[in-house]
């Protein structure tokens, strides 16, 4: 049994897509959610499944509990899935090479702090790149630095809109991060 724990924070697209992706194969999965926004779409479609969901709030995050919950339900990976805080330096190093996340361009460019969704895809726009795409990483201690797994680009053609250029990276999300995470499995 492989365990995968993903962070999430919103609407859970690339939750449910990862869900869907593993029922269909051999590898026998159990997955765990943790969320940070109560409101969140993600924890409806992650029940929807059957699989566990646990709300968090900063305190949780930062006194040890989310700690506590990871360690007990001990994955083989994390995956970060739309989650917009960063993780405490403690925990990126207790579960070194074993974080990873999906930012929605190109690394290095259009990261950092802030530098999610609807921004990265304006500021692709306004600085009129001729292509844009998804970057998969391992999870360190500064925000979208993490080693490169995998990218994926799509060229863009003007003129465009953020809403086209977020639907085409989504897109290669959907296609590409569920085999990438299937990947990552097969060592362990």
């Amino acid at each position: 049994m492989k365990k995968i724990l993903l962070f999430a924070s919103g609407s859970g697209t690339n939750v449910e897509n990862i869900m869907a992706y593993f029922k269909n194969k051999a590898v026998n999965t159990a997955f765990l959610v943790l969320v940070n926004n109560p409101e969140a779409k993600v924890i409806e479609k992650a029940r929807k499944n059957a699989v566990p969901v646990v709300i968090f709030d900063r305190n949780m995050l930062n006194d040890g509990a989310v700690e506590k919950i990871m360690r007990d339900f001990n994955p083989d990976l994390i995956v970060l899935a739309g989650f917009l805080w960063k993780l405490p330096e403690t925990l990126v190093d207790l579960f070194e090479n074993k974080i990873i996340n999906i930012h929605p361009a190109l690394l290095p460019k259009y990261g950092g702090k802030g530098m999610y969704g609807k921004h990265v895809h304006q500021a692709v726009l306004d600085n009129k790149e001729q292509e844009t795409g998804i970057t998969i990483h391992f999870v360190n201690a500064n925000y979208d630095e993490g080693n490169v797994i995998f990218q994926a680009t799509t060229p863009l053609e003007y003129p465009t809109t953020v809403e086209a250029i977020a639907e085409a990276v989504q897109q290669l999300e959907y296609c590409h991060f569920p085999e990438v995470i299937e990947n990552l499995l097969k060592p362990f």
